[in-house]
């Protein structure tokens, strides 16, 4: 699965998982494993506000992008955020929606 990110800034939070072809939205599943090679699920097909792109098969990978929530004080990583390649099921680590507190350390 690649999962490109575009940021945002707001307040919300985004979690991930991913289980085969299922992506796990903040608590919510999407089943793409119906998507066919070369097929396209237009973004407006899937009721998730988090979803930025259509959803496709390509080479056998799912493609879709995704709205990153973050905080004013934003690392570079997230409101930069290099493309996603994720192979492996389980939760998905995204970049920091705010920088580490200075104070803390």
């Amino acid at each position: 699965m690649k999962i490109t990110l575009f940021p945002q800034r707001r307040d919300d939070s985004l979690s991930l998982s991913k289980t085969g072809d299922i992506l796990t939205v903040n608590g919510t599943d999407f089943d793409f494993s119906t998507l066919t090679e070369g097929e396209v699920l237009p973004r407006e097909d899937v009721a998730c506000d988090w979803i930025a792109s259509d959803v496709t098969r390509t080479g056998g990978v799912l493609h879709l992008a995704l709205i990153l929530p973050h905080g004013s004080d934003a690392p570079v990583e997230t409101k930069f955020p290099a493309p996603l390649t994720i192979t492996a099921d389980g939760p998905i680590t995204l970049p920091p929606p705010s920088a580490p507190d200075a104070a803390a350390t």
